[in-house]
C-alpha cells in the first residue's frame, strides 16, 4: 500500500479527501456553481485493492481505472477479501478486444475515443442485452499525443453516436496539456461549449463533463466539469496540493 501503516494511511485519505471537497467547493464558489453538480472519482490504477478499500472507507465512492485487465485484477481482489463490491469507471484507452471485460462491470467508459469504438461497444453491449453509459473522448486541445475525436470529428458524428443501440451517450471527456494553467482553461471551457453545442444537435442533456486532473481540477470546475479525475493528489501522500 503505503509506507504508513493501515490506519495512518487512512486517515490521511481521509483528511486528503476532505481538502479536496472544499477546494472543489471553492472553486465552485467562484464559478457561481453549486459544488454538489461535480463529482470527484479516485484514479486508483496505481495502487493496489488494498489502497482502494482503504479509501472508499476513507470516504471516496467510485474509482477509476485505466487498463481492463488491471480492473478485473482489483475486481478479483476485492471479491475474494469478502469486501462488497466496489464501483469503478474506465477511464482509459479501450482497446476493442478489452471491451467484454470492461463492459457490465464499470458504472460508466469515460473513452469512447473513436467512431469504431462507439459501434463495437454498442454492438457488444446488444449481444449482452445490456446498456453502457459512456461518454465521447475529445481531443479539444488538439495535441498529437492525446487520443479522442476532434471537435470537427464529434461535430459531425455526433448524431450517429448518440443514435447508436447498447450505448447511453452522457456527455464528454477530454484532458488539458500538462504544465500550462492558461491552456488547460482553454481546453475545459472548449468542452463546455462543445457541450452546449452538441445538446442543440442531438437533443441530449449531455450533462456529465469529465475533465480536470491533479493538477488543474480547480481550473476544471471553474469551468463547468461536473466529474474531476483524481489519482495523485488522492494517493500519494507526497503530493502538494497548490
Amino acid at each position: 500500500m503505503d509506507e504508513l501503516d493501515p490506519a495512518s494511511y487512512e486517515y490521511f485519505l481521509a483528511m486528503r479527501h476532505h481538502e479536496i471537497l472544499r477546494r472543489i467547493a471553492a472553486a465552485a464558489a467562484r464559478a457561481g456553481r453549486d459544488a454538489g453538480d461535480v463529482e470527484a472519482i479516485a484514479v486508483s490504477k496505481t495502487v493496489d485493492a488494498g489502497a482502494v478499500l482503504a479509501a472508499r472507507r476513507a470516504a471516496w465512492g467510485v474509482f477509476g481505472e485505466n487498463r481492463p485487465q488491471e480492473l478485473s485484477r482489483k475486481v478479483a481482489a476485492i471479491e475474494a477479501s469478502g469486501e462488497p463490491p466496489v464501483c469503478f469507471d474506465m477511464i482509459g484507452n479501450l482497446q476493442t478486444n478489452k471491451i467484454n471485460q470492461v463492459i457490465g462491470r464499470v458504472r460508466l467508459i469515460h473513452s469512447i475515443s473513436s467512431e469504431h469504438l462507439a459501434e463495437a461497444v454498442s454492438t457488444r453491449c446488444e449481444t449482452r442485452g445490456i446498456v453502457a453509459d459512456v461518454l465521447l473522448e475529445t481531443n479539444v486541445s488538439g495535441e498529437a499525443s492525446k487520443s479522442g475525436l476532434a471537435p470537427d470529428e464529434l461535430r459531425e458524428a455526433a448524431e450517429r453516436l448518440c443514435a447508436l443501440p447498447g450505448i447511453a451517450v452522457r456527455g464528454l471527456m477530454t484532458m488539458a496539456p500538462a504544465g500550462d494553467p492558461d491552456a488547460a482553461r482553454r481546453t475545459f471551457s472548449g468542452l463546455r461549449e462543445l457541450a452546449e453545442e452538441l445538446r442543440g444537435r442531438t437533443g441530449l442533456p449531455l450533462p456529465v463533463l469529465s475533465c480536470g486532473m491533479s493538477d488543474d481540477f480547480e481550473i476544471a470546475v471553474e469551468e463547468g466539469s461536473t466529474l474531476v479525475r483524481l489519482g495523485r493528489c488522492v494517493f500519494d501522500q507526497g503530493y502538494a496540493l497548490r
